[in-house]
C-alpha cells in the first residue's frame, strides 16, 4: 500500500491526469467519460409506488430479495430471499413460504453472509420456473431451478477458475414438485445440474431465467439462461471473462432436461453459438461472453432482444442488447471505452473493435446522483399499457443508490449517458427517490435508516412492475 498521504496522493493523481490529457501523442485517460450529468428533473417520469407485500424477517434481519417473477400457471408471483427461502405471493399480496432450502431434509448447505449481510452477494442468488411447470404430461412439469452459493465443497466441481482461493461453490439445482399447485413445495431433494468453484467471495452467480417470449416448438423454449460473473476480486484478476473455455464472465444457455453435457446432467443446445465449432477448449454452453457481473436481464417483447444490466468496475455501468455469440468486451472494454487500469479508461477511440457488442446506454459512476460503489441493475423492457408513462421505455437503475432510470426501448444503439432520465415516485405531494421511500419506511419500522437501497426489479402479470430492496422487507408495486 502507498505511504503517500491522501491529499498528496490526490494532487499527484490530478497532476498525472493533466499530463495524460495534454501531452501530445498520449491517449486521453479518465475516470469520468460523461462530464454532462444525468438531469435531476428534465425528462423525469413520475409514477406512484404502493406497498404490495411484506416478506418475513430472518433472525431479526430484513429479507434479501433479488428476483420476483410471475408463474402464470398457478396464478402466483414468486420471490427469493437470499437467506435461502422462496416465497409465493398471491396477486393480492398474500405471502406464503414455499420453500426453505436450508432445512436439513433437502441436503443443501447455503452459504450465509457475514455482516453486514445485506450487501454481500452470497446465498440463494436466483431462481426460475420451467415454462411447463404447470403442464401435466410434460418433462418440465413441477420443475424449478435455484442458483445457490454453498460452503459444502465435498463434491467435485464441474467448472473451476484455474486460480484464486476456492472460497466456495455455486450450484445449479433442479427441484421437482409433485403438485405444482400446492401452497408449499411437496417434492424431494433437488438434483444438481452442475457446480462451479468460486475463486473469490464476490462476483458469484447472476440472474437465471427462461425466455418468456418463447412458445412450445420454438428453439428457445425451455432453454435456461444462466448468468455467471467474472469470479471476483477486481479487474478480472484471473483474466477469464474473455476465455471461451471458462464459464466465468458469461451467460450460459442450457437445456436443463437434456443429458448431452459432459457430466450427463443437462443438455447443451445444438444451436448455441459455440456448440458445434469443434474447438475442444471452447464451451458449448456459452451464449455470450465478456461480462463482469450480470445480475439483471429481461427480454424485450417489442424486439425479442435479450437485455442485460452488467455491473462495471470503477467507471462505467452499462445496459446492453445481447445476441447469441456476443462479446460484451470485459475486461478489455468497460462499456464503450478501453480499460487502462482498474480505475481509468481511455476516452480516445471509443467503440473501435467492431466484433464487440457495445452498450445501448451507459452511465458514469461519478454522476452526482449516485454514491460510491455504483452498480447497474435491472431490467424491465416495458411494452405494456398499464402504466402509460412507462410504455416503450426500458427501466434499469443503480443498485446502491436506488436511482431508477428509463431510456427509450427503440432506437438506442450508440451508448452513452445522454438518453438516460430518472423515474421518481409520488408520495402525497412530494417526489421521492426509491432510497428516500425505503428510509422513510425504516424510520416507521424503528430501524436505523439505510444508506443504500440494493434495488432490484420484478415483473407481474398484465404489465405489473415491482421494486425490491434488502433493507425493509417490503415488495412495492409501481402504479400510474
Amino acid at each position: 500500500m502507498s505511504l503517500i498521504r491522501p491529499v498528496a496522493a490526490a494532487l499527484l493523481l490530478a497532476a498525472t491526469a493533466l499530463l495524460l490529457i495534454s501531452a501530445p501523442g498520449v491517449a486521453q485517460v479518465s475516470n469520468n467519460p460523461f462530464p454532462d450529468p444525468i438531469p435531476e428533473s428534465e425528462g423525469a417520469i413520475v409514477v406512484g409506488l404502493v406497498e404490495f407485500a411484506a416478506l418475513p424477517e430472518i433472525d431479526g434481519q430484513p429479507a434479501r430479495p433479488m428476483v420476483l417473477i410471475d408463474e402464470p400457471g398457478s396464478g402466483r408471483l414468486f420471490v427469493n430471499d437470499m437467506w435461502g427461502l422462496l416465497y409465493s405471493i398471491g396477486y393480492d399480496g398474500s405471502v406464503t413460504r414455499y420453500l426453505d432450502a436450508r432445512e436439513p431434509r433437502w441436503g443443501v448447505s447455503i452459504e450465509a453472509p457475514p455482516e453486514p449481510a445485506s450487501i454481500m452477494e452470497v446465498g440463494l442468488q436466483s431462481f426460475a420456473f420451467h415454462p411447463h411447470f404447470n403442464t401435466p404430461g410434460t418433462l418440465g412439469y413441477g420443475r424449478f431451478y435455484t442458483w445457490v452459493d454453498t460452503d459444502e465443497m465435498a463434491a467435485n466441481p464441474d467448472f473451476v477458475p484455474g486460480g484464486g482461493d476456492a472460497t466456495h461453490d455455486i450450484s445449479l439445482l433442479e427441484w421437482t414438485a409433485r403438485d405444482p399447485t400446492s401452497p408449499t413445495y411437496d417434492g424431494g431433494r433437488p438434483r444438481e445440474l452442475f457446480r462451479v468453484e468460486q475463486p473469490f467471495d464476490n462476483h458469484n452467480g447472476g440472474r437465471i431465467g427462461f425466455n418468456p417470449l418463447a412458445s412450445p416448438g420454438d428453439p428457445d423454449f425451455g432453454m435456461l439462461y444462466v448468468g455467471l460473473a467474472d469470479g471476483g476480486a477486481a479487474g478480472d484478476e484471473l483474466d477469464i471473462a474473455q476465455n471461451l473455455g471458462s464459464v466465468f464472465g458469461k451467460i450460459l444457455r442450457i437445456n436443463p432436461l437434456g443429458s448431452n453435457a459432459r457430466n450427463g446432467h443437462y443438455g447443451v443446445p445444438a444451436d448455441n453459438p459455440y456448440a458445434l465449432d469443434g474447438v475442444e477448449r471452447t464451451l458449448g454452453e456459452i451464449y455470450a461472453s465478456g461480462l463482469r457481473n450480470p445480475q439483471g436481464f429481461d427480454w424485450d417483447a417489442g424486439t425479442g432482444d435479450l437485455l442485460v444490466a452488467d455491473i462495471g468496475q470503477s467507471v462505467v455501468e452499462k445496459l446492453s442488447r445481447v445476441p447469441a455469440g456476443a462479446d460484451l468486451g470485459w475486461n478489455t472494454w468497460e462499456g464503450s471505452y478501453r480499460v487502462v487500469t482498474n480505475t481509468r479508461v481511455e476516452l480516445s477511440n471509443p467503440r473501435q473493435q467492431p466484433w464487440i457488442t457495445y452498450p445501448v446506454a451507459e452511465f458514469d459512476q461519478q454522476d452526482p446522483l449516485l454514491q460510491p460503489g455504483s452498480a447497474a441493475t435491472g431490467v424491465v423492457a416495458y411494452r405494456d399499457g398499464l402504466i402509460p408513462q412507462l410504455t416503450n421505455r426500458v427501466l434499469w437503475g443503480d443498485l446502491p443508490s436506488g436511482e431508477v432510470f428509463h431510456v427509450p426501448a427503440d432506437g438506442l444503439q450508440d451508448g452513452g449517458q445522454a438518453p438516460i432520465r430518472r423515474v421518481l415516485f409520488r408520495d402525497g405531494g412530494d417526489r421521492m427517490t426509491f432510497l428516500e421511500v425505503i428510509r422513510a419506511k425504516n424510520t416507521e419500522q424503528g430501524r436505523q435508516p439505510t444508506f443504500r437501497a440494493d434495488l432490484h426489479f420484478g415483473r407481474g402479470p398484465g404489465g405489473r412492475v415491482f421494486l425490491l430492496n434488502k433493507w425493509d422487507g417490503v415488495v412495492r408495486e409501481v402504479v400510474r
